[in-house]
């Protein structure tokens, strides 16, 4: 792994990727998928509305943390859904 910050949201996607191709005994990343798409879905909202939360309530660096939590349980949520980064990118460029 780098520590390229243009690279970083890839990186991680492969990982859910790989973790989806490769699953490893005790990934959370393999729990979420076993459990399927309604799993996935509530944890992506919980995340959401944590970081709502601590965007009311919270300091810089626990919102950021929250906000982590939600980008990879979006990630997880695009992997299962067959979205790409690449996707998203493409979409927001459009919008330009």
């Amino acid at each position: 792994m780098t520590d390229n910050k243009e690279s970083i949201i890839q990186e991680l996607y492969d990982v859910i990727m790989d973790r989806r191709a490769n699953p490893a005994e005790g990934s959370y990343t393999n729990y979420l998928f076993s459990k399927g798409l309604g799993k996935i879905c509530k944890k992506f909202g919980e995340e959401a509305i944590e970081v709502v939360i601590s965007s009311l309530n919270g300091e810089k660096k626990d919102i950021v943390y929250e906000i982590a939590d939600l980008q990879y349980h979006l990630m997880v949520l695009m992997a299962e859904k067959g979205i790409t980064p690449d996707d998203i990118y493409d979409e927001l460029r459009s919008r330009r």
